[in-house]
């Protein structure tokens, strides 16, 4: 039996924004905004932009790392749930404020949506529902 190390996570390209961060990853992106942020329609365009650059023709997940608190038109969703190859959504904070917030966003976003306390559940789900969606 060979015991090597775990593969190492890359990521493939890292956009810092006026608002905060997305990461870029191989079937997924992260954002991570910036404290007192507001996330405009405007804004969402940045990140849908992003999202057709490195996933125009295969399915991917969407992780909201949410360490800071911010701002959210929740209108952003309704342009968001168009976007046919996103297979899964997950927010992932420790705030109470924030799971409160979930539940009205999910109400906006009507598809597969899911609320984590730790990133490593978040990225395990996304993972798996992008991977069925293949």
């Amino acid at each position: 039996m060979r015991v090597g190390l775990p593969k190492k996570i890359i990521v493939v390209k890292e956009y810092v924004l006026e608002v905060g961060k997305i990461q870029v990853y191989d079937d997924y992106m992260v954002s991570i905004f910036d404290e007192g942020a507001t996330l405009t329609i405007e804004r969402a365009y940045q990140i849908i932009g992003i999202s057709e650059i490195h996933f125009r023709k295969k399915p991917f997940g969407y992780i909201s790392l949410r360490k800071n608190s911010y701002a959210i038109d929740p209108t952003v969703y309704t342009y968001l749930r168009e976007l046919e190859n996103l297979k899964a959504f997950a927010i992932t904070s420790v705030k109470e404020i924030d799971m409160h917030n979930f539940n009205i966003e999910k109400m906006f976003y009507k598809k597969p949506m899911k609320f984590f306390i730790k990133y490593d559940n978040a990225l395990a789900w996304v993972k798996r529902r992008v991977k069925a969606s293949r």
